[in-house]
């Protein structure tokens, strides 16, 4: 089984299946596909295009069968591996993760777009200054940690379902863009994503990020260099 992915500093759509796998224990291969543009003649989409058409990573490939998009990479494996328990046993609490994590696989555009993710960057300032003029990022982020609260209070924690799920890996991606842009949350929102941080998992990629010592124009709308 293998994953391609792109550099993990700035691909949040890769990180969401990686840390999945990582942190459940299913074995794979990374095939890391390095950004150098995204045009057609880039390598980056050359290479991806000849496995998946869309020419946007990740891809999961598994023998004969390849699998795009982190929703249906996530879907896959839930069932390829049942023993893992990736969504929560519980059929409301189950349709209820799903929810959450289709939510953020088409919402929350506003933060995602403003605050592009950078796990080697620190930007408060750039963070202060997108709350500040854009009222859809605010109303993105209130959104956000209303829901972790929620589902924290409901399921006891320490992840949003009680234990480790789909829907924790969906949204580390987004714990990495508050922390680089050190947008405003509350203690209890806080705790969960110092929780999700220490995961084995999501620590992994976090050094890995760090070790890659690349600065990416095209990916750095706040930053001339590093």
């Amino acid at each position: 089984m293998k994953l391609y992915i792109g550099n993990k500093n700035y691909s949040s759509w890769s990180m969401r299946p990686w840390v999945l796998m990582r942190q459940a224990g299913i074995a794979f291969d990374e095939v890391m596909v390095r950004f150098d543009g995204f045009s057609a003649d880039s390598r980056f989409k050359q290479t991806i295009t000849a496995i998946n058409p869309v020419g946007q990573v990740p891809v999961l490939v598994d023998d004969d069968l390849v699998v795009s998009d982190t929703l249906a990479i996530a879907e896959y494996l839930a069932e390829r591996f049942p023993e893992h328990g990736l969504w929560p046993r519980d059929r409301a609490a189950r349709a209820r993760a799903r929810s959450v994590c289709a939510e953020m696989h088409s919402g929350f555009a506003a933060l995602r777009g403003a605050c592009p993710m950078n796990i080697e960057a620190h930007l408060p300032q750039i963070g202060a200054l997108v709350l500040r003029d854009n009222a859809a990022v605010r109303s993105d982020l209130a959104r956000l940690t209303d829901r972790w609260s929620s589902l924290l209070r409901e399921h006891r924690g320490p992840m949003l379902f009680g234990e480790f799920s789909i829907a924790d890996a969906f949204y580390a991606p987004v714990v990495m863009r508050l922390k680089t842009y050190a947008l405003p949350v509350t203690v209890e929102v806080s705790a969960y994503m110092a929780r999700v941080v220490a995961l084995p998992g999501v620590r992994a990629w976090i050094d890995d990020a760090l070790k890659e010592k690349e600065f990416l124009d095209f990916e750095e709308p706040y930053r001339l260099g590093r």
